[in-house]
């Protein structure tokens, strides 16, 4: 873990780097949790065909677990996986299908993917879809992996936990294992502005990887009782949180990262208690070098937000 430097002295403020994952991501304990289940049930067995509808990261973690297995696997994506992600599955050998792309770029095909992947998975004879979203190992995965490292991590300190909410996998997860140790750890969800998994009218948003559209249930991995408290974080002060980390920090995060770590600013910034927060980095920003961290990308959308920029030089100490 990191540490954070911020304004307010009486509280510590760590980011869980989850891109030292092999597969530099935090979905890595996912896949390998998923794919482990699926052998032990019997559903996935030698020259077996993986399926799954992913953004990315998901991919990634099951095209590694698939090349070190002997499997085949299919990603079902849409133009929100950001190449550098393509790319890293295909170097896995993973082999990639997109879904109909007439959908706005600010817009997810989750439906349309998981459809997709639905089909394929009826029709190629020995497959196996793991249906991430609902999967309970994808939560296992979690609470048997990170939620004891923070423990361990911190010593036990730790009083608030923040984190990214799509799948739900992953907060939920984590919030089992600490809400265990210690039920008045504070867990915090984080989804972009337009999503619905803590209510609110869907719109569209940039940030990959997370949040549920409008026009897709909310998984079931989302367990609400374990989760405190629901924010919504605009795609402005997540992708500038990520680029003004990497300018005056040097730390590279991704942009649902970046979202986290500025409602974990936000949160604390005027709190009198004391505590210390661990807030979840989904990923680093190495795969989005060609959108959030690049000038015209994000001009010619007009995401750059020097307010964003100002309001951090206040919450991070230099």
């Amino acid at each position: 873990m990191l540490r954070l430097p911020i304004q307010n002295p009486k509280w510590k403020l760590y980011m869980k780097m989850e891109k030292f994952n092999p597969g530099q991501s935090m979905k890595d304990r996912m896949a390998f949790s998923m794919i482990a289940q699926a052998e032990m049930d019997g559903l996935l067995g030698e020259g077996g065909c993986i399926i799954e509808s992913t953004s990315g990261n998901t991919g990634i973690g099951l095209a590694m677990m698939a090349a070190e297995r002997g499997y085949r696997f299919i990603a079902i994506v849409n133009h929100h996986a950001a190449e550098h992600k393509i790319r890293m599955m295909k170097a896995y050998g993973a082999e990639i299908i997109y879904v109909r792309s007439d959908y706005p770029e600010d817009q997810v095909a989750v439906g349309e993917r998981e459809a997709l992947a639905e089909k394929l998975s009826r029709e190629i004879p020995n497959s196996f879809f793991p249906r991430q979203a609902d999967n309970p190992s994808n939560s296992e995965g979690y609470y048997s992996t990170l939620g004891p490292e923070i423990i361990s991590d911190t010593e036990g300190e730790i009083t608030a936990l923040i984190g990214a909410v799509g799948t739900g996998g992953s907060l939920s997860g984590t919030a089992r294992k600490l809400k265990e140790f210690n039920p008045n750890i504070r867990i915090i969800g984080v989804e972009p502005e337009g999503s619905i998994i803590f209510g609110g009218k869907g719109a569209p948003y940039y940030q990959s990887g997370t949040g549920n559209p409008a026009n897709v249930d909310i998984a079931k991995n989302v367990d609400y009782s374990v989760i405190d408290q629901g924010l919504k974080v605009g795609d402005k002060e997540a992708f500038n949180t990520s680029r003004f980390l990497a300018k005056y920090k040097g730390i590279l995060v991704g942009g649902s990262a970046g979202g986290v770590i500025y409602k974990a600013l936000e949160f604390l910034r005027r709190r009198d208690d004391e505590g210390l927060m661990v807030a979840i980095v989904a990923d680093g920003g190495e795969r989005y070098l060609n959108t959030i961290f690049d000038d015209e990308w994000m001009t010619t959308r007009s995401l750059i937000d020097t307010a964003t920029e100002e309001q951090l030089q206040q919450w991070i100490q230099r």
